[in-house]
């Protein structure tokens, strides 16, 4: 099961910051689901992946947030 982050209510640059500091702690293969309310929430953690060697699984919207799903690479 995925570990969860609620970065709701928080703008840009915070989701991302957060989301940076929670993968330091994530082992090789951990799955981390992001809930974030930004508009611009899941093009920039789709840009964190790509520089930080991450797998981005997709992202949808639910309920006037989104739900972006990560893995770290093993």
């Amino acid at each position: 099961m995925p570990d969860l982050l609620d970065v709701k209510g928080l703008t840009c640059p915070l989701p991302v910051l957060r989301v940076r500091k929670r993968i330091r702690d994530m082992p090789a293969g951990g799955a981390l689901t992001i809930l974030a309310t930004d508009p611009g929430a899941p093009r920039d953690i789709q840009a964190l992946c790509e520089t930080e060697g991450l797998e981005y699984q997709g992202a949808r919207e639910i309920d006037g947030a989104f739900e972006i799903q990560i893995r770290r690479g093993a």
